[in-house]
């Protein structure tokens, strides 16, 4: 397994929209943590710009599959977003084996 985030880039107007579409993201989000996809997902405060979802898997598509499905990229809540590996070295879930 390997580890990657999902980074979604927040349109100026996103916390005025976001109530609208919040219940429809969440469920979205719920069915991809159900079937062990997706880790952790939030925006970063001070400013609100950025949200980054951890997905696990073989590779990135399910983080792809989720930014295309959502509605918040279909909304356009979202200016833009990628999908990034992270070679995750410390903490349980890590996926890269460093000799200590």
């Amino acid at each position: 397994m390997r580890h990657f985030l999902l980074i979604y880039h927040l349109a100026p107007n996103y916390l005025e929209r976001r109530p609208e579409f919040r219940g429809a993201h969440l469920r979205l989000a719920d069915e991809a943590v159900e079937r062990g996809e997706l880790v952790l997902g939030g925006a970063l405060l001070g400013p609100t710009d950025t949200a980054m979802l951890l997905f696990r898997g073989e590779d990135g598509s399910a983080a792809k599959l989720f930014a295309e499905t959502d509605p918040y990229v279909r909304e356009g809540l979202i200016d833009r977003w990628e999908v990034r590996e992270w070679a995750t070295v410390a903490g349980k879930e890590a996926t890269v084996a460093v000799p200590r």
